[in-house]
């Protein structure tokens, strides 16, 4: 397969090769990630292509959401140049709405009335933009958590 896909021009490709890896979060001990085969793929490849490239390949991480720092670090480590984390990030923008909500609740019950006055405005509380601030603001703090995970701060220059 690889022989195949190099030959497309520039030979540029990436692989999004199964090493355990599942779309979705799912309760610890289900998924068992075994980054092992991506290093050991490299390690094959190398050999039969025998041009002194110990990495040929890009692999592609797909369904890395709820992965340990450790395996993503190993995969990377062994050519993985794209992760997905979608579902992470759906959570955090929901995660954030929800707290949103629950720190506001008792302002966004009524248009007006609140704990601070029965004629107290709420319209800055049910505004759906806070809500969605909030959200946005906690899935760019997850993001920042996966640039780390990813070793990918500060490494185009400026």
């Amino acid at each position: 397969m690889y022989k195949a896909l190099s030959a497309v021009p520039n030979g540029k490709f990436t692989v999004a090769a199964a090493f355990g890896n599942v779309h979705g979060v799912y309760a610890p001990g289900n998924v068992k990630l075994t980054p092992l085969i991506l290093h050991n793929t490299q390690k094959y490849i190398s050999e039969k292509l025998a041009d002194g490239d110990e990495k040929p390949c890009y692999f592609v991480f797909h369904g890395g959401s709820g992965s340990s720092r450790e395996d993503i670090r190993y995969a990377i480590e062994a050519g993985t140049i794209k992760m997905n984390i979608d579902t992470d990030t759906q959570w955090s923008f929901w995660n954030g709405i929800r707290e949103y909500e629950a720190a506001n609740h008792d302002y966004l019950q009524a248009q007006i009335g609140n704990p601070e006055g029965e004629t107290k405005p709420n319209k800055k509380y049910y505004d759906p933009r806070m809500a969605l601030r909030s959200g946005e603001e906690s899935m760019a703090k997850r993001l920042g958590e996966a640039m780390e995970d990813l070793n990918c701060i500060s490494v185009l220059g400026n």
